[in-house]
């Protein structure tokens, strides 16, 4: 993953989101939310319902990369 510095904004989606979503529905979700540039170099994160796992998602040289952790 890249490094904090490398991003320009980072935007957390404050409503919940199905977790069950991939790339092209959470880009999706930063479309229709207006959370900004979806290929810029910005950071997304998403929490669902139980709050107990976050992903992320950011546009890599070569397309989207989207990255999941699991909270205990």
């Amino acid at each position: 993953m890249k490094r904090p510095e490398d991003f320009q904004g980072i935007f957390i989606h404050r409503e919940k989101v199905d977790m069950r979503k991939g790339i092209n529905g959470l880009a999706e979700v930063v479309q229709d939310a207006g959370m900004g540039k979806i290929t810029g170099p910005n950071l997304f994160v998403f929490a669902g319902k139980r709050k107990d796992a976050i992903k992320v998602l950011y546009w890599d040289k070569s397309g989207f990369a989207l990255w999941q952790k699991r909270l205990l």
